[in-house]
């Protein structure tokens, strides 16, 4: 039987050296910037404030909304469902596609104030090993107990979207284990809905369910 080995992660930030200063020069950007960098503005809020529900938008979003105050355009990036893409790639491609839209409908390009330019960034993501392996699920529901909110954080979103593995590391290992219905459950949750905390109750809940051992 596979073991399940629980990771956690340090994240390096990175200036890219690059910015926008309205709509147009941010769509230039999305379509230059590595993977990384999207990723970074689409998942900062969200692991920084961990612990607001629903979270707090996308840098864009805020960018877009708080500093052009282009309010159409900065709910059109924020209601972008995050957790249907598998892909930074396909995520890459829905914001092209908006802003590109948008701006064909906009006769006048909105600057942001000197000083407030959008500012690319990406991080480093070193992923580091835990003292915890999980042999079986009993072992694993315990030891989900103790991980830090930045192991859940690995290997629920950075190992779905910017690892691009298509599914969480919780539902592969279950998967692998024979316990599809357990991984299915874990799969269709919306991560992005909750708190880590919260996510954490949560799989628990699942877990206890299917501990058979």
């Amino acid at each position: 039987m596979s073991e399940f080995q629980f990771y956690t992660k340090l994240d390096q930030t990175i200036l890219l050296g690059l910015k926008a200063k309205n709509a147009a020069g941010l769509l230039e950007g999305i379509k230059t910037v590595p993977k990384s960098s999207i990723y970074y503005h689409t998942h900062r809020f969200l692991h920084q404030h961990h612990y607001l529900s629903p979270e707090p938008p996308n840098d864009f979003a805020y960018w877009i909304s708080e500093v052009l105050n282009d309010a159409v355009l900065g709910e059109k990036i924020s209601s972008i469902d995050v957790v249907q893409f598998h892909s930074i790639t396909d995520l890459r491609a829905r914001l092209e596609e908006i802003i590109a839209s948008h701006l064909e409908s906009t006769e006048k390009l909105v600057e942001s104030p000197q000083g407030e330019e959008f500012h690319f960034m990406a991080s480093k993501t070193f992923a580091l090993r835990t003292p915890y392996i999980a042999h079986n699920i009993s072992e694993f529901r315990d030891m989900l107990q103790q991980v830090s909110v930045n192991s859940l954080y690995y290997h629920i979103f950075d190992a779905k979207l910017r690892l691009e593995r298509g599914e969480n590391d919780f539902s592969r290992w279950f998967r692998d284990l024979g316990k599809s219905g357990l991984a299915d459950a874990v799969l269709q949750l919306d991560p992005y809905t909750h708190t880590l905390e919260g996510l954490r109750k949560r799989i628990l809940v699942m877990v206890k369910k299917y501990d058979t051992n």
